[in-house]
């Protein structure tokens, strides 16, 4: 409806941007007045920038999910998991539109599943996840839009102790692991204390990673190619080990479930969260105490920069010992 007449007057009732733009009605006395002020406005819609406040986004949040999957997540390597956590939290949210979503209901949403049990840090993660969704959909042009929840905070959360491995514990555990009936887990155990390799590296590890007295891991948390040298006999054995239990180019199989098993039967208690990752922290925890430089173990780690790399600084011999030397107190003593 354009035009019409009614009781009143002539009613005119347009939507210059069509289905989801603003509505404008009002009534005129004759109908000249209203085909002019009809003409009017469809007139500052189109050449008066701003006038009209923004058209809606009727989509659902579902489907700026899909649409982040099929232009960018599915390039991910933790793409699949990552697509299917963020569809489980808008179901959560009740797939409101897009348009609709409020760092307000977000909030709301994280203090429901808090008091359901869920930690300060599963929150901090999923509202990474969605807000480094918006950023993707932004730069690709989907989202025209701010960023909802560029402005949250997230929660601050009090750092956990990190527990390493005595040399002690070491060897109580290799030796609980060569008990086991499942022929990966011990060495790839050694591979995570001999390069400070994640679990997953060590345990997805394929044989043409291997070579040079090297290991490459390629499919890293970061996405960054890094390569670790390794000791002769090291190599000798993981050469020999995909010989006799190698598959489709694969070293190992998974072996998780074995790994925790060990731990249990060397009756090594760790902290919550640190089951097989106590591994790469002994790993770090070690090279720093020999003596290790800590640029050299950022490089070791893949660590995008030396803020994390710097929790294991305290470890070293000489961390902070020139405390003693370069203070006030000691300058003036010496004067």
């Amino acid at each position: 409806m354009a035009i019409k007449k009614t009781s009143t007057g002539w009613l005119v009732d347009v939507q210059p941007d069509g289905r989801g733009g603003k509505r404008f009605r009002k009534t005129f006395s004759t109908q000249a007045d209203a085909k002019i002020w009809e003409a009017w406005v469809k007139t500052q819609v189109t050449q008066v920038s701003g006038w009209q406040p923004a058209r809606r986004d009727l989509r659902h949040l579902s489907s700026l999910v899909d649409l982040w999957f099929n232009h960018h997540g599915s390039g991910l390597r933790a793409g699949d998991d990552m697509h299917r956590r963020l569809k489980a939290m808008v179901q959560s949210m009740g797939d409101p539109l897009a348009d609709r979503f409020t760092v307000d209901l977000f909030a709301d949403y994280r203090t429901k599943r808090i008091e359901a049990g869920l930690t300060q840090n599963n929150m901090n993660r999923e509202h990474s996840y969605l807000r480094a969704m918006f950023n993707e959909l932004i730069r690709l042009g989907h989202w025209s839009g701010e960023n909802p929840l560029a402005k949250l905070r997230q929660f601050k959360i009090q750092q956990s102790e990190m527990s390493y491995l005595t040399l002690e514990q070491i060897t109580k555990l290799l030796d609980s692991l060569k008990q086991s009936r499942n022929p990966h887990v011990e060495l790839i155990s050694r591979i995570c204390l001999a390069t400070g390799a994640r679990w997953s590296e060590a345990e997805e590890l394929r044989e043409s990673q291997v070579k040079n007295g090297m290991i490459e891991y390629a499919r890293t948390k970061s996405g960054k190619t890094r390569a670790v040298p390794i000791v002769e006999g090291l190599a000798t054995e993981i050469a020999q080990h995909f010989k006799e239990h190698g598959s489709m180019g694969r070293i190992f199989s998974y072996s998780i479930s074995a790994f925790r098993e060990g731990v249990e039967r060397a009756e090594i208690v760790l902290p919550e969260g640190q089951m097989t990752h106590v591994l790469r922290h002994t790993f770090a925890s070690h090279f720093m105490m020999n003596g290790g430089n800590i640029l050299t173990l950022q490089r070791i780690l893949g660590h995008a920069n030396v803020t994390m790399t710097m929790r294991y600084a305290h470890l070293s011999p000489e961390h902070l010992q020139e405390a003693k030397n370069l203070n006030p107190l000691a300058r003036l003593t010496l004067g």
